[in-house]
This record gives C-alpha cells, structure tokens and sequence, in this order.
C-alpha cells in the first residue's frame, strides 16, 4: 500500500516526465537504482544523458521544492549518477533537478533546472 508521501512523488514524478517529454527529453527509464542511490529520472536530449531529481511539494509555506534536495545529491556527480555512467560508459550528461509545486487535483507548476552545479 503507498503513503500519501509516495503517491504524491509519484504525481510530481509523472508530471516532470510529462515535462520534460514536452521540452523534446527522451525519457528511458525511472527510479533506476545503483548500489548508492537513486536516478528518479534518465533521459536523453539529443547525445546528452540526463539525469533528474524530482522534488514535490503541495505548498512552498516551508521551502520551495528545489530546496529540500538532499546535499549528497547536490554534489557535481552524485553518487548514483557516478555509478550509472561508469556502469554504461556515459561520457556526456548533465545532472537537472525538477520542482514539482500544487495540491493533487490543481494544475502544478513545474520549475526546471538544467546542468545543476555541486
């Protein structure tokens, strides 16, 4: 059975996919999971693999969604990222982090972050 949390992850993680595919991304798989972490998103635009961090939240009373992404996954290349492109010989990518903001049933806003830095 899935917590509010994680239908709401969820929600927030369709609606980035959604985006994402609009703004011309190729979206080759979810929650991809390496011996250290988790890539919530990988996608490709045109030879560029993407790597995505998904944030949701109902309301920005207590931060903005961009803010609560956790710092080890802030880094240049986290953890997950550096597994995932040793792994599969990924030589370009970038790392993008995606703010999902509104209540279930109202339209979201959806802020974009490319090439993320550490």
């Amino acid at each position: 059975m899935s917590t509010r949390k994680q239908r709401m992850g969820e929600s927030g993680e369709n609606e980035a996919s959604g985006f994402l595919s609009s703004l011309g991304n190729e979206i080759m798989a979810r929650n991809v999971r390496t011996p250290r972490g988790e890539i919530v998103i990988l996608a490709k635009l045109e030879d560029v693999t993407v790597f995505m961090e998904v944030r949701t939240l109902t309301s920005n009373r207590i931060a903005h969604p961009e803010e609560t992404i956790p710092r080890q996954k802030q880094s240049p290349m986290p953890a997950a990222v550096e597994d995932h492109t040793q792994l599969h010989g990924i030589a370009h990518w970038q790392f993008d982090s995606v703010a999902v903001e509104g209540k279930p049933g109202s339209k979201p806003q959806v802020t974009h972050f490319e090439n993320v830095p550490g």
